[in-house]
């Protein structure tokens, strides 16, 4: 069974800096993308930043330049660098991921969530 570990969250001042991890645990197929989401109290879950294998990032125009999506495939783990957070960053972060079988069978995961607080 595929897990999604994260690590990483936590309270921290307006101005500071979390780095995410999410760890993909007892998966044997290639990880094809992953992605960063995040849920807000009243808000819908929404898309923060995505890695594809070969490289290739996108992020969401409202942490664009302060977030770095970035994945260690040796280590089946992809981070999410959060530089100058603001209280608008809190939020439950969710990591996911789309695994790729030697077939070419996808399958998408999700974390449990990090709870991400940013105060003023």
């Amino acid at each position: 069974q595929v897990q999604l570990v994260e690590s990483g969250g936590g309270l921290v001042q307006a101005g500071g800096s979390l780095r995410l991890s999410c760890l993909v645990s007892r998966s044997t197929f290639s990880i094809n993308l992953s992605g960063w989401y995040r849920q807000a109290p009243g808000k819908q879950r929404e898309l923060v930043a995505v890695i594809r294998s070969g490289g290739s990032s996108n992020y969401a125009d409202s942490v664009k330049g302060r977030f770095t999506i970035s994945g260690d495939n040796a280590k089946n783990t992809v981070y999410l660098q959060m530089n100058s957070l603001t209280p608008e960053d809190t939020a439950v972060y969710y990591c996911n991921t789309e695994l790729v079988s030697p077939q070419g069978f996808t399958y998408n995961y999700w974390g449990e969530g990090t709870q991400v607080t940013v105060s003023s």
